[in-house]
């Protein structure tokens, strides 16, 4: 049978060791064709955006786990659709947008005495408090991934505590340095879900 394709990319560990990464399509196969069934209990299947473990249904034979998957509602938050629809909300595709900005007569000095007037000195602040604000967004959402994988599969091992305060102190090298004994596979995950954990540190140094 054929399963349409899915956005989400997850990775099935069992135990400690990862058994395979892909779409939720190509993890469940594997999982249902290959693992036996007393290692169910050990298994874990993560979602490689969140973090967080996707519970699955493996009652029956591999087409009706993915016939029960295909007929389920999306299992991750924002889908394509959603980020369709709120991309389609913004300003007109052509031409600038006027409003109203009210300010004290100090900043208005301010803004006229800059290179290229009061207008293009506003877009470059926005601009630059928007790039601000997506920085901070996904270095957020690179720690709470980690944080719920962490704490499903590494709350045993040791460093854990000291890791995670690296983790949300921004401190890379000490992050890196309390993960580094860890079994390979977790260690692995986790460096690929802090990707962007650590982009203030970085944009602060330069």
């Amino acid at each position: 049978m054929q399963v349409s394709d899915t956005p989400t990319s997850c990775t099935a560990f069992v135990g400690k060791e990862c058994l395979t990464s892909g779409t939720l399509q190509h993890v469940a196969a594997v999982v249902k064709d290959t693992l036996e069934e007393s290692k169910f209990a050990e298994l874990l299947i993560f979602n490689d955006t969140t973090g967080r473990p996707i519970d699955l249904d493996f009652r029956g034979n591999t087409d009706e786990v993915l016939e029960r998957l295909q007929s389920q509602p999306e299992q991750v938050s924002g889908t394509k659709e959603n980020e369709k629809s709120a991309r389609s909300v913004g300003r007109p595709k052509l031409g600038v947008v006027s409003g109203e900005v009210t300010l004290l007569p100090r900043h208005w000095d301010w803004l006229k005495a800059q290179p290229g007037g009061a207008s293009i000195t506003l877009r470059k602040l926005v601009d630059e408090a928007r790039r601000s604000g997506e920085n901070e967004s996904k270095v957020r959402a690179a720690q709470e991934a980690a944080y719920h994988f962490m704490t499903a599969m590494a709350g045993d091992l040791p460093q854990y505590e000291e890791a995670l305060r690296a983790l949300y102190a921004g401190h890379e090298d000490r992050f890196y340095e309390m993960i580094e004994k860890w079994t390979p596979d977790l260690r692995d995950y986790i460096k690929s879900l802090v990707t962007n954990a650590f982009m203030q540190e970085e944009s602060s140094s330069q």
